[in-house]
């Protein structure tokens, strides 16, 4: 690896939380639309949303489904599940999670500082997301991020998602930088490394919970103090 000049990184599920975050969000709008009436309990609820939001990302992913569809389907998918159907409810939870779970704050351990550390050494950090732009800032805003970050780059603001080679060649344009000089940080191995990795920026697995096996090819964290210590050498 030559020597790193600029950090392109995720953002869902790599410095922000969103397992916990959109977890804390979910609950209370169970709460709120009174759930418990149909369903036996949260984690139930839970469960059954995160499935179905999963296939329906894997969907738009792929350009096969629009942004908005994806908003209020998940929602009335799970409620269908359960024998709710009702428009209204469908209608609270999907305006409510966009309203409420980007306002979350959760971050993995030792994201703030760290960053701190690589803007220290003077390195751009460039997040690029597949996820919408309105929210994206917010949680940004929101959870301290802000003073640690360059550029956001969105997927929806290029036309391509992760792991679609152009999203990576508008990130090394738009900040000017080579890929050999770059490396790309993330938690999904296809659509972050690999991506990253067709286009000849390094890839490194972000992978708290040690789901993926080792590769020697593939460099891995599973903290994102890991991080500095793994561009050390290079300065």
């Amino acid at each position: 690896m030559q020597k790193i000049k600029t950090i392109f990184i995720d953002l869902d599920r790599t410095l922000w939380d969103f397992e916990s975050n959109s977890k804390e969000a979910l609950l209370e709008l169970f709460e709120v639309y009174q759930l418990k009436n149909f369903v036996k309990d949260f984690a139930t609820f839970h469960q059954k949303y995160r499935q179905i939001n999963a296939v329906l990302w894997e969907l738009y992913g792929k350009g096969k489904i629009t942004k908005d569809l994806l908003r209020r389907k998940r929602f009335e998918d799970t409620l269908f599940h359960f024998g709710i159907v009702s428009p209204e409810i469908t209608s609270g939870l999907t305006e409510g999670y966009v309203q409420l779970s980007p306002q979350k704050t959760n971050l993995f351990p030792n994201t703030l500082s760290s960053l701190a550390n690589l803007k220290k050494i003077g390195l751009p950090i460039i997040i690029v997301t597949n996820g919408f732009r309105e929210v994206q800032e917010i949680k940004i805003d929101r959870s301290g991020l802000a003073p640690f970050v360059d550029v956001l780059l969105c997927s929806e603001d290029v036309g391509y998602n992760k792991p679609d080679p152009n999203i990576f060649l508008e990130a090394l344009q738009m900040s000017n930088s080579k890929a050999n000089t770059s490396i790309m940080v993330g938690d999904d191995f296809q659509a972050d490394v690999l991506g990253a990795e067709k286009v000849g920026i390094h890839g490194v697995l972000f992978d708290p919970n040690h789901h993926y096996s080792h590769r020697k090819e593939i460099s891995k964290i599973s903290d994102l103090s890991e991080l500095e210590k793994l561009l050390l050498f290079n300065y």
